[in-house]
């Protein structure tokens, strides 16, 4: 099967359908969006074989995935940071080398720097340390050891091998962005990164979460350095972009803080040592004039009013089965200030329903959630290896009619 483009001239580009669904009006039809695991996109692409003629750069994006994704007129694009790492060799390990392509957190069709070791863990560009999980369904990254978790005061963190800003290279940003014009002009957000997340994959879940009870200083330390890394990285992207023309549309940055039942750690712990960091990024892209899309797991509906507090402008992934996330109750007080992305289930109605029940999900959240826009249509995570291709067809058939 080959990629079908749009042939209606009276549609609105992806990019115009997007930025009027956040403007909480009705576009023409609801924007969607695709985030999956490798297993999914290469059982799709073996399943539909999409046409990737004239699909490039190759250097940056795999063309089959961008195919996959025209194929069922995905509206947005991913542009992200480890996409253009370049460090300096001295980071790179005796026998290692350097793998765009290997990571299994891989969820775009763009390449992701990874550091191959010669015992088969890997490396990301804070060194951060992972090994490939095997499970009954698929592979994940899982962490092989934590670098800082040693670390018994702030000197000892100062000697870790921090990133510095001009270890990228964001100059073929624009030219990337042209390409994808060539074709369409699709809604392109550039991820920027996480603070507490990538924080606690550096010194380890355990000893993250003790620390922020009984020695702040470490992780304040760690999420100082990463804050002023995204930072520097931001404004230099954001001085790119403008200089070429403002093409970029929007700034997105992630942090898991929610579990399926609760916060991970108390909201006054969240306010006082989380918050502040995320309000900088989005300080600084407001600045700018872009919004910001957050993603963040879980129940996380006693947040959600202090996320609009802090400027954040499309909330993601919003998950269902998590506790009190009741999509209705979440568009009625919400939906007049935030648009929302995601809302699809992945744990049961994608892996576990039938055609007909997902479409039915899909029908359902685009009627409320998409009520006088405000939503972009999408999974409530990537979507799982366990689940039936002709499941993930289903959900986006609306779209390709």
């Amino acid at each position: 099967m080959t990629t079908t483009p749009h042939t209606d001239e009276s549609a609105a580009s992806p990019r115009e359908r997007v930025k009027t669904a956040m403007r909480h009006q009705t576009p023409d039809r609801v924007p969607v969006d695709f985030l999956a695991t490798m297993e999914i996109w290469d059982r799709l692409i073996e399943h539909l074989k999409p046409d990737t003629t004239g699909i490039g750069p190759a250097e940056y994006f795999d063309p089959a995935r961008e195919a996959l994704l025209r194929h069922f007129n995905v509206d947005c694009r991913v542009l992200s940071y480890d996409v253009f790492c370049a460090p300096p060799e001295s980071l790179i390990h005796k026998g290692a080398k350097v793998d765009w392509w290997v990571s299994m957190n891989r969820s775009t069709p763009n390449r992701m720097w990874r550091q191959s070791n010669p015992d088969d863990t890997f490396n990301d560009i804070w060194s951060t340390h992972s090994y490939k999980m095997e499970t009954a369904v698929g592979a994940y990254e899982g962490f092989k050891t934590w670098p800082l978790s040693a670390a018994e005061s702030v000197e000892d963190l100062k000697k870790h091998p921090w990133p510095e800003p001009d270890w990228w290279d964001f100059s073929p940003l624009p030219g990337i962005m042209k390409q994808l014009d060539a074709h369409e002009e699709y809604h392109i957000r550039f991820r920027i990164g996480s603070v507490f997340e990538i924080g606690w994959q550096l010194r380890g879940l355990q000893e993250f979460m003790m620390d922020l009870v009984e020695k702040p200083e470490i992780p304040l330390y760690i999420m100082d350095r990463l804050t002023e890394i995204y930072l520097e990285n931001m404004r230099r992207v954001l001085e790119a972009d403008a200089a070429a023309g403002g093409r970029l549309d929007m700034l997105y940055f992630y942090d898991d803080i929610g579990t399926q039942n609760s916060l991970l750690i108390s909201k006054p712990m969240w306010r006082e040592y989380v918050r502040p960091y995320h309000a900088k990024l989005i300080e600084l892209a407001h600045q700018y004039g872009k919004p910001v899309m957050y993603h963040t797991d879980g129940a996380i509906y006693q947040l959600i009013p202090e996320f609009i507090e802090m400027g954040v402008d499309v909330l993601n992934p919003l998950q269902p089965d998590a506790k009190d996330m009741d999509l209705q109750k979440i568009k009625d007080e919400f939906g007049g200030k935030l648009t929302f992305h995601g809302g699809v289930d992945i744990m049961r109605t994608l892996p576990r329903g039938t055609k007909e029940q997902v479409a039915a999900e899909v029908k359902e959240r685009i009627k409320v959630l998409g009520r006088n826009g405000g939503y972009i249509m999408a999974s409530s995570h990537h979507i799982q290896p366990d689940t039936p291709i002709q499941n993930v067809m289903a959900m986006y058939d609306l779209n390709l009619r």
